[in-house]
């Protein structure tokens, strides 16, 4: 049975929340920080990844990195029934770090990362020239407030 998160017991959400902080922490470590055996942690973690609770692991990008490029939320209006080659169009499309498909005003809200103005000009017309996308409405990220690093922003 594929357990969701508020059927996890306190010990499974503070591991969780240890791995969220810092993926690579020593098994050694969180089970110290958890008050649990070492074995325990190891049986936990696997327990999550096998119901995929734990689906991966990912790189966050150094603060550097992140002031050093523009980040830009696109809510994207689509042409009915163009969905799926549009998708395609934007899986090609590395800048795209996020994208959702979601309900309101837009079909789909996208995060981006660039280098440049000019560079986000261009992807933004790029992506305003896909077939299939009627209309973009493009807000550029000035600063993170809160940033609980599980969107990448």
């Amino acid at each position: 049975m594929k357990a969701t998160f508020g059927q996890l017991d306190a010990i499974d959400r503070e591991l969780i929340s240890l791995l969220q902080v810092n993926a690579r922490e020593n098994v050694s470590n969180l089970a110290r920080k958890l008050g649990v055996a070492r074995t325990t942690v190891l049986s936990r973690i696997s327990r999550l990844e096998q119901n995929n609770v734990i689906s991966g692991y990912s790189v966050r990008l150094g603060q550097e990195v992140l002031d050093a490029s523009i980040n830009a939320c696109v809510g994207i209006t689509l042409q009915p029934k163009s969905g799926r080659d549009v998708l395609k169009r934007f899986s090609s499309m590395p800048e795209i770090y996020l994208l959702c498909s979601v309900s309101g005003e837009f079909d789909y809200l996208a995060w981006l990362r660039v280098g440049s103005p000019e560079l986000l000009d261009t992807l933004l017309d790029e992506i305003g020239n896909i077939e299939g996308v009627e209309k973009t409405t493009t807000s550029i990220i000035l600063a993170r407030k809160i940033d609980r690093g599980n969107l990448g922003v």
